[in-house]
């Protein structure tokens, strides 16, 4: 039997016991911050896909949230404390720069009032509006970014264009010093400028080259290192960073990315036990390109992961 909370969150029904629920029977529709409490998981769409369009990718990624809570509606619950609040999609209705402050907004009063923040782009113009909603909760905090990635996200805005989804590490290094790790970065993917930028800016990264089951303990020590040197941890994921063959849903395809197997779960769950991590974003599905929404179902099982790790 399938029933529906709204047209989005909606799901196999097997009962109302606590051992047969599913997520779309835990969510609540929210509109107010003061009704968060600590511990809760607290959800925001980010409709806008205009950065992916000012950096010449293919859009799209603007319809991914609806897409993705439906993907994400079926998985069962195994947390008896579990709780998820949705509340809604920010969309671009102006401009990008309005659309990201509006998020940023959102998300930091769901930090200050002690929820967990996750986010479902849209594009990874998303990565600068969720730090910036981490910083304005936490302004005396030190804040490590962990982004999963093919790309480096750290170009220079055009002049004439502004801010896109390439630009989110440049205009964070720009307000001070940055702690980041990128993992699954594409040799064939960013310029030797974009690796000098990088290093410039302190922004230490592991290759996808370097992801393999042997090479886990020095993975896990360097994002222990970065997790240890910081207050709060904040994950970014481009789902661009999986090969083409489970994620081909994407702005910019990855014919050599990497794959969710063993190795890339062993870390990635790693990096969700951590009690310092506060906010998880997800970006660049793009639904119009996704045969039988592989992308955007890859996405919710690793949005999945941090809700009932």
């Amino acid at each position: 039997m399938i029933k529906q909370k709204n047209s989005i969150w909606q799901g196999r029904f097997d009962g109302d016991e606590a051992l047969q629920q599913r997520i779309w029977q835990r969510v609540s529709l929210q509109n107010s911050y003061d009704e968060i409490s600590p511990k809760d998981f607290v959800l925001h769409g980010f409709a806008v896909d205009e950065g992916v369009r000012r950096n010449k990718g293919r859009v799209g990624a603007a319809l991914a949230p609806e897409v993705i809570r439906r993907n994400m509606a079926n998985f069962p619950v195994v947390k008896p404390d579990f709780s998820l609040k949705d509340f809604g999609d920010v969309a671009c209705a102006s401009t990008l720069e309005a659309a990201q402050a509006e998020l940023a907004a959102k998300t930091s009063s769901v930090l200050a009032n002690g929820g967990r923040s996750v986010v479902l782009g849209g594009g990874h113009e998303v990565t600068y509006a969720h730090f910036s909603g981490l910083r304005k909760a936490f302004p005396d905090k030190k804040i490590g970014i962990i982004n999963i990635d093919a790309h480096f996200d750290n170009r220079e805005p055009e002049a004439g264009i502004g801010p896109s989804s390439g630009t989110g590490f440049w205009q964070i290094a720009q307000e001070g010093a940055m702690h980041s790790l990128h993992i699954g970065i594409q040799r064939n993917s960013n310029t030797l400028k974009l690796f000098d930028t990088a290093h410039q800016y302190g922004m230490h990264y592991i290759t996808a080259d370097e992801i393999f089951f042997e090479n886990l303990p020095g993975i896990y020590e360097r994002i222990d290192d970065l997790a240890n040197s910081a207050d709060v941890i904040y994950l970014t994921i481009c789902i661009d960073v999986f090969n083409a063959a489970i994620a081909p849903g994407v702005s910019a395809l990855a014919y050599s990315g990497i794959f969710a197997d063993a190795a890339f779960m062993h870390f990635y769950r790693h990096i969700l036990q951590n009690k310092k991590l506060l906010a998880l974003d997800v970006a660049e599905v793009n639904p119009a390109l996704d045969p039988d929404q592989r992308t955007a179902r890859l996405a919710a099982s690793l949005v999945n992961e941090w809700l009932m790790s």
